[in-house]
């Protein structure tokens, strides 16, 4: 399960560099960017079910990008890490992330960061979607932590 994670995530982020528009052509040589909400592109990710993303501006399987994920509301995503550093501004709904075993929930107009690739289990509360704009500094991946680790002595 967690190698499919992790391999079904990098595919869905592949799959969203292959689809990104001239939007982001126009952005690349300096020109504005405006995509309004409708137009936006949305790539369901294959495992875990219920998260979905739309890139905005880069290729995120290749480097710097910017891109929003939207989780359907309870739904999870098991420990895991990015080797990108990012930094994430939460849109819409009650993001609850788990870091270093403390549970924080974030609400709409909350930010984090993490960086050298923190471990962190993240789920959106029920009720709401929780929608995810990303500022990510490399190429996005998702790397599952291991569960089976030795313990520190």
């Amino acid at each position: 399960m967690k190698k499919t994670f992790a391999v079904l995530s990098v595919a869905a982020v592949a799959a969203l560099g292959a689809g990104l528009g001239s939007a982001q052509s126009a952005a690349a040589k300096g020109a504005s960017m405006l995509v309004p909400a409708a137009d936006m592109k949305w790539s369901e990710v294959p495992e875990p079910k219920g998260i979905q993303m739309a890139a905005l501006d880069g290729d995120p399987a290749k480097g710097p990008s910017h891109f929003l994920v939207k989780f359907t509301g309870g739904v999870s995503a098991p420990a895991h890490h990015h080797t990108a550093d990012h930094f994430v501004t939460v849109v819409a709904g009650t993001l609850v992330l788990t870091v270093d075993g403390k549970e924080q929930k974030l609400p709409a107009g909350s930010f984090f960061s993490f960086a050298g690739k923190k471990p962190h289990a993240t789920r959106c509360e029920a009720g709401a979607d929780c929608v995810l704009a990303v500022d990510a500094r490399g190429a996005w991946d998702v790397v599952p932590e291991a569960k089976d680790a030795a313990p520190k002595k």
